[in-house]
């Protein structure tokens, strides 16, 4: 079957019409050798029986030939199916969690795909490669995988989340005990446009603060640049995610986690009528690669399971894999991975979570999921 769906699509590229033409040409001979040879059994009975085992010989020949040619085409098939998939990840939480497949797939093909990996610093480096189709998969913000399914007319969909609360604010001294200590004051953060923005607007205004006029929020393009800004400011604050929470303090013994903003999501929609949980990251495909890939995809998902499942429960084992592929030494990545809350969460459950998420910062700011809450065709449900 699959070597006459592959004879179909060379026909439909006018490639290999010689090849095809002359396999039908093979079978015209054939049935005039069958008729010509029934013509001599009816002349001679004598003859009938040698022809008879002539015959035979040539369909058990024929059949095994057939066989053979079955056998191979179906392990070329099977080798054609590895399927060359191409991943992007952040350098923080998303990263951390692939990095047992990220070794895995150095030593050859994982679960039939053959996988590039990437590590960006920023999401500004996964959208357009994600949109212009150079990679496949990608580790991108919960909010920014909306407002790519909004943008581009449902080209991408959400088959995991992949990271829950990472989000801290952090200072050196002790000045701020709750949110409300946040009025007037200026904090250094990253991710303008993606969840740790809307998550802290969330918070600050759910706390009676106006992110806009209350306090100054300095942003910078990269988690290292507001670990930087904490290092040269005495009176520093800033909002970081983990791993960077812990290379700021092996910097600085006096920086002090003061609110986990995990916490102070929860606080507030502990009223709400259908709690929402404060994510941070989700796994986002090309639809048009799931469509054309889905065993590929699944395969995908089964063995990125597997590298979330290893990492949470070899601390030691997965740092020294974060260290190799320089997402943070391996030191610090021992100590935040407690912290990470690196998980993976597909299927119904996934929808119901992050459709959760995505109604709160819609409800906030409707442009922060790209103008609309994405529909059903949003979530991969394999």
């Amino acid at each position: 079957m699959k070597k006459a769906l592959s004879l179909i699509a060379a026909l439909a590229l006018s490639v290999s019409l010689l090849a095809g033409c002359g396999g039908n040409g093979g079978t015209e001979t054939a049935a005039e050798t069958t008729v010509t040879e029934s013509t001599s059994v009816q002349e001679s009975a004598s003859a009938e029986n040698a022809e008879s085992e002539e015959v035979s010989s040539a369909a058990e020949t024929a059949a095994a030939e057939t066989a053979s040619e079955e056998t191979q085409s179906q392990t070329e098939t099977a080798a054609g199916e590895e399927t060359a998939v191409n991943v992007m990840a952040l350098k923080g939480p998303t990263a951390m969690g692939m990095v047992q497949l990220m070794d895995s797939a150095e030593a050859g093909p994982v679960g039939g795909n053959s996988y590039t990996f990437t590590i960006a610093a920023s999401a500004d480096e996964v959208t357009p490669k994600l949109v212009q189709g150079d990679a496949d998969i990608a580790a991108v913000p919960a909010n920014l995988a909306s407002v790519l399914y909004n943008n581009t007319e449902g080209q991408v969909q959400v088959l995991a989340i992949n990271t829950l609360g990472v989000l801290y604010i952090v200072e050196n001294g002790d000045s701020i005990q709750s949110v409300s200590d946040l009025a007037g004051k200026t904090i250094y953060a990253s991710g303008k446009g993606s969840t740790p923005e809307y998550a802290l607007n969330y918070i600050l205004s759910g706390n009676g603060i106006d992110p806009e006029t209350d306090v100054t929020i300095e942003w910078k393009s990269e988690h290292s640049e507001c670990v930087a800004a904490l290092a040269s400011d005495e009176d520093g604050i800033a909002m970081l995610p983990q791993p960077f929470v812990t290379t700021a303090q092996a910097q600085n013994e006096n920086l002090r986690v003061a609110l986990d903003l995990t916490k102070e999501w929860d606080a507030l929609q502990a009223d709400a009528e259908t709690p929402s949980a404060l994510l941070t990251g989700v796994v986002v495909v090309r639809t048009a690669f799931a469509e054309e890939h889905p065993e590929a995809v699944n395969a995908f998902l089964d063995s990125y399971k597997e590298s979330v499942d290893y990492v949470n429960a070899n601390v030691t084992d997965a740092a020294a894999l974060i260290e190799k592929y320089d997402i943070v030494t391996a030191a610090v990545a021992e100590k935040a991975l407690p912290y990470c809350n690196i998980t993976f969460i597909e299927g119904t459950e996934m929808q119901e979570k992050l459709s959760g998420y995505l109604n709160v910062l819609y409800e906030q700011n409707p442009a922060s999921v790209g103008g609309a809450l994405p529909a059903d065709d949003f979530y991969y449900i394999r």
